[in-house]
């Protein structure tokens, strides 16, 4: 009879740890399904923004920056110069980077930091060197370069969108006047 009530006693033990097992894993899934509620109920919040609160803003395509870039190498090459053209759009962004045959190495950071420097300003780098005589801290400015190469590009209204800048030549005068090629193709 002891063996039997052991047995007994053995078999419902192992009943309700095992009803136990069963319940927890039960109650997991039951939370786990809690905290991942239905995908259709997580459908984004929409409301129509009144249009006071938005802004439109001209970007540059691609291909007109390809054409820019392509344009500014070009001049250049016909004057015999090894340069790296950048175009960059209003906040800075590298959209196009052409780096001509034999152009040095620091032509390519040159070039692009030229062109943030010139749409951060709307202005030509050639005419931002000089305001570093009254505020020479404005180098200090990171990714700039005050150095003559780069042109902004602007829409109508004079706007800046972009910013072409040019690196390699032996002067800054070059560099700038290759940018104002590039800059040029694209106002025909």
């Amino acid at each position: 009879m002891t063996t039997q009530t052991t047995s007994l006693r053995t078999r419902i033990l192992l009943g309700t740890a095992a009803t136990a097992v069963v319940a927890a894993g039960v109650a997991g899934v039951v939370s786990v399904n809690a905290e991942t509620p239905d995908p259709a109920a997580k459908a984004p919040v929409s409301a129509d923004v009144r249009d006071s609160n938005l802004q439109q803003s001209t970007h540059l395509s691609i291909a007109a920056a390809t054409k820019a870039a392509q344009a500014a190498l070009d001049a250049a090459v016909k004057e015999n110069q090894h340069v790296t053209v950048a175009v960059v759009d209003r906040n800075g962004n590298t959209l196009v980077t052409l780096r001509g045959d034999g152009a040095g190495p620091q032509s390519y950071d040159s070039a692009q930091q030229k062109a943030y420097t010139a749409v951060s300003w709307n202005a030509p780098t050639s005419q931002l060197t000089k305001r570093l005589d009254t505020a020479p801290r404005l180098a200090d400015i990171p990714g700039t370069l005050f150095l003559a190469g780069a042109t902004p590009i602007t829409a109508k209204g004079g706007a800046p969108i972009a910013g072409i800048g040019v690196a390699g030549a032996p002067s800054g005068d070059q560099d700038e006047s290759f940018a104002q090629a590039g800059a040029a193709v694209l106002a025909n």
